[in-house]
């Protein structure tokens, strides 16, 4: 019987490489600066401010009054034509509310903090199983079209770790004709620096990351599905 072979022919003895000590602490020390690499540079990465003045300007409904208000003063530094307010359907209070829908609320806030109405526009997404950037981008395209209006410049204004994804999804859904800038407010809930140590900004970041990789490797393919 072959000497390799054990418990009665089914399994076979293999040889295989196993670290040295330098070897070990090298692949630590290697996993140490991803690690490092990724404290750092995750948050820059996705937070990324690339505005491109004029056009519209689009924010989505979920964004805190801060952000709003930040928001007013991009317009107004900037001059851009038109404030688009995108939003989903209101999953909670609905029935208690006159407004129907998150970029209606966002709206409404906006004009009560100073926003001139004649830029405002509010563009509500339906409800569903797409990507709420992704749909955000295809109702502003809609309403677009419906209203003869053909954009060359739209900017997305959003808060930390989103910035990028929105970009991606906005540009591929608007298409190679549209120039798609992008405006990344801080947050306000963890300091961007030092996002791991609280957990809202380790959930925010890790989550943005993982969504960023999903869109960029895979988000055509479950979405032609």
């Amino acid at each position: 019987m072959d000497a390799k072979r054990t418990c009665w022919g089914l399994l076979r003895r293999r040889s295989c490489l196993v670290p040295t000590w330098s070897g070990g602490l090298a692949l630590v020390g290697s996993l140490a600066l991803l690690l490092a690499l990724l404290l750092r540079g995750a948050y820059p990465f996705l937070a990324l401010t690339e505005p491109k003045p004029g056009g519209l300007l689009v924010i989505r409904g979920w964004a805190p009054d801060s952000a709003l208000k930040a928001g007013i003063a991009e317009f107004n530094r900037h001059h851009y034509d038109k404030v688009f307010v995108t939003g989903q359907p209101l999953e909670q209070g609905a029935a208690l509310s006159i407004y129907k829908s998150e970029a209606d609320v966002c709206a409404a806030t906006l004009l009560k903090l100073g926003m001139n109405r004649n830029v405002l526009q509010s563009v509500p997404v339906p409800g569903g199983r797409v990507e709420g950037i992704y749909a955000s981008a295809v109702a502003v395209k809609q309403w677009c079209r419906a209203h003869g209006m053909a954009p060359a410049t739209v900017n997305v204004f959003t808060v930390g770790p989103n910035a990028r994804r929105s970009r991606l999804l906005f540009e591929r859904a608007l298409g190679k004709e549209v120039t798609v800038g992008v405006v990344a407010l801080p947050p306000e809930d963890y300091d961007a620096r030092h996002w791991w140590r609280s957990s809202q900004g380790f959930r925010n970041v890790i989550s943005e990351l993982l969504g960023y990789g999903y869109a960029r490797a895979l988000f055509w393919t479950f979405a032609a599905a």
